[in-house]
């Protein structure tokens, strides 16, 4: 019989909750996301608290935590805050090592499409740029900001309804699905750890 180490969350601190949960809950899908500031400066920041909500109408989630030392909010959730638009754009191993370099806490000013030498091209609807090296693209329209917890080791949920969606050549098949050999997504572990997802098997 297999016996358990048992853990209150209540006797855990912020980063010993924060090594459990992403340590735990693996591999996580990336959403590479870019938005636009009030003045026009592009951002671009890669959270892997992201999924899928529903399919009908399409609607994805993600959350930015505060950012530490002095856990203020993420550009990123603030440009979106502001705008209501943003552009989740998907990881794969051609792009991975520019997403990693957008985990930096880059300053405000900083153009990240820039930092990460990777191309921004105009979205179809929304007004922040789409990644052009990334395999798949939506475009989102905020839905709704929730709160959770404190800023010392809270976070916010922003979910967005999806109006326009960006399929590179070969990916997206005649019967609605997906190519996983051409697409080559990349799942976040912990930290600067990332996952292949290649090994496939049906059961």
């Amino acid at each position: 019989m297999t016996s358990f180490l048992e853990l209150d969350p209540n006797d855990l601190g912020v980063q010993a909750l924060f090594n459990v949960m992403t340590g735990s809950i693996v591999p996580r899908p990336i959403g590479w996301v870019s938005t636009v500031d009030r003045v026009g400066v592009l951002n671009l920041a890669p959270y892997s608290m992201f999924t899928a909500v529903c399919a009908k109408p399409p609607t994805i989630v993600f959350c930015p935590s505060y950012q530490p030392p002095d856990f203020k909010e993420k550009d990123t959730y603030k440009n979106i805050a502001y705008s209501g638009e943003f552009v989740i754009n998907f990881v794969n191993d051609d792009t991975v090592k520019a997403m990693d370099a957008t985990s930096a806490d880059a300053l405000p000013e900083v153009d990240e499409f820039k930092l990460a030498g990777v191309s921004p091209l105009p979205s179809k609807i929304m007004k922040p740029p789409r990644v052009a090296e990334s395999p798949i693209a939506f475009e989102c329209k905020l839905h709704e900001l929730i709160t959770i917890g404190l800023p010392s080791g809270g976070g916010h949920i922003v979910i967005g309804t999806v109006v326009y969606m960006h399929f590179a050549e070969g990916i997206y098949t005649d019967d609605n699905h997906i190519h996983f050999d051409k697409y080559r997504p990349i799942g976040g572990l912990v930290g600067h750890t990332y996952a292949h997802i290649y090994d496939l098997f049906g059961v």
